[in-house]
């Protein structure tokens, strides 16, 4: 992603997409906005136990990382406003650091990565073609409950890490402070609270992704 791409057509979109798809999948994310910030955090001593349950952790947010790389691309390629564009793909460069620190934390730990990523992508890149193609303000109202039940979801994983795993709980409370950001950011643009049952529709899909994650 650089200046030109408000000049790309359809196609260059399409072929920056998959050269996305390829680096993420394959486990090569590329760090472009800030440095890790577990970089310099002074690690406590976990016991085995502690240690597989930190890695279980970072696994299921290593999946959300992915999921959110494959959403914004969705919303980025079916958005109609060249702002709203922009913004997602701003998004997604920030998002892409959370994978990198994520995926540093997993090999940390001495954990594996999610072997369902492909299809982790795969759902959530066409929810957000969905979500692109229903309107800009659908776009971006699906934005702001996406990155509000990823806060919620984040919250949950600070409080069940080993308290001695301060690395992974510096990383997920910015990652955080990031999601917050970019929720505020789509409502200013013009997003709203959807309607109850896409609302819980996409609660279930996070608790199912999630669930399997953790063990898969």
């Amino acid at each position: 992603m650089n200046t030109n791409e408000a000049s790309m057509s359809p196609l260059d979109r399409i072929v920056v997409i998959l050269d996305n798809a390829l680096a993420t999948l394959a486990g090569q994310p590329v760090q472009s906005v800030g440095n890790d910030p577990a970089e310099h955090v002074q690690q406590g001593n976990l016991t085995d136990v502690e240690r597989e349950e930190a890695a279980r952790l970072m696994r299921v947010n290593h999946v959300g990382e992915i999921c959110a790389q494959a959403l914004y691309q969705g919303q980025s390629l079916t958005a109609r406003n060249e702002a709203v564009r922009c913004a997602f793909l701003q998004a997604a460069r920030e998002e892409n650091d959370h994978l990198f620190w994520c995926d540093n934390r997993i090999k940390a730990l001495g954990g594996k990565k999610s072997f369902l990523n492909p299809f982790w992508y795969g759902g959530a890149f066409v929810m957000g073609a969905l979500a692109g193609l229903a309107g800009d303000s659908a776009n971006l109202s699906f934005a702001v409950e996406t990155e509000r039940q990823v806060e919620g979801h984040l919250s949950q994983h600070i409080d069940r890490l080993p308290r001695a795993d301060r690395k992974s709980r510096t990383v997920l409370e910015q990652m955080r402070k990031d999601e917050q950001r970019h929720a505020r950011t789509a409502r200013r643009a013009g997003g709203s609270t959807l309607p109850l049952t896409v609302r819980f529709l996409m609660r279930t899909a996070g608790r199912v992704m999630t669930n399997t994650a953790y063990h898969l």
